[in-house]
């Protein structure tokens, strides 16, 4: 859809919000199309950090496998959720900053997976064998799959949504909402949140909060960075030019 962006009525933003969702929806459909073949190896790999894991209904071990092959196909289509949601608040960015799509998208897509990656291999591992270690002769483990999977997906998926947290600044620090001082001052703030949102995403233990808590505090550091080498403030001497913008929605 072209055009100005004073035109656009309301349902014309809904007509084309609905068609960055369906373009969505079909990447992780067919991402979890071909997760599909893979997602006895993911659950192998899930089971091997606790042992044996059990299906307790009928369904169970099916409905596992499609739940896991979702999930994975929403992972692979990161990049292309990413580049739809980056084409739907173009028409409101300067002609020059819509040439970085291709970086935000890169760099969501790879913030995603390291933080997805760092749940994995060392957060995961660490707070499952330290929950497991709260069995005894009389009181052994008995998982079914549907209950590890949702635990290992809810951990890996928040911790990969978390790492995103640069990328969000970015764009904030790029469209003027947000500057590096606001993000200074907001700093003792952030620490709270950082440690409340680790309390909220990990099991109740101390260890799984500040494996969460410690990096977001890292990124945050990072997002202060970022927004001051890239941001831009609203000043008299670095106006917003609407003229410059280049309006409407493009494919």
């Amino acid at each position: 859809m072209a055009g100005d962006r004073s035109e656009m009525s309301f349902l014309d933003h809904l007509d084309e919000l609905r068609k960055r969702l369906i373009r969505s929806a079909v990447a992780c459909i067919v991402g979890a199309t071909i997760a599909w073949y893979f997602v006895d190896r993911v659950i192998d790999a899930l089971a091997a950090f606790v042992g044996k894991v059990y299906f307790m209904a009928p369904a169970e071990a099916f409905t596992t496998r499609l739940k896991l092959s979702v999930i994975m196909g929403i992972m692979l289509a990161i990049p292309v959720i990413s580049y739809q949601l980056w084409q739907f608040v173009s028409p409101g960015l300067y002609p020059r900053e819509k040439k970085m799509v291709v970086p935000v998208v890169l760099a969501s897509t790879l913030f995603f997976a390291a933080g997805a990656s760092f749940c994995y291999f060392l957060v995961l591992p660490a707070a499952l064998k330290f929950l497991m270690g709260y069995g005894t002769e009389n009181l052994n483990p008995l998982i079914s799959v549907g209950n590890l999977l949702s635990f290992c997906a809810y951990f890996v998926l928040s911790f990969g949504i978390v790492f995103e947290l640069p990328v969000a600044m970015y764009f904030l620090g790029r469209i003027g909402v947000i500057t590096h001082r606001t993000l200074r001052k907001f700093r003792r703030y952030a620490i709270v949140l950082a440690f409340i949102i680790g309390a909220i995403l990990t099991p109740p233990d101390v260890f799984s909060q500040l494996m969460l808590s410690i990096p977001l505090l890292a990124l945050y550091e990072l997002s202060i960075a970022v927004v001051w080498l890239t941001g831009r403030e609203r000043t008299p001497s670095n106006p917003y030019d609407d003229d410059e913008r280049e309006i409407g929605h493009t494919g």
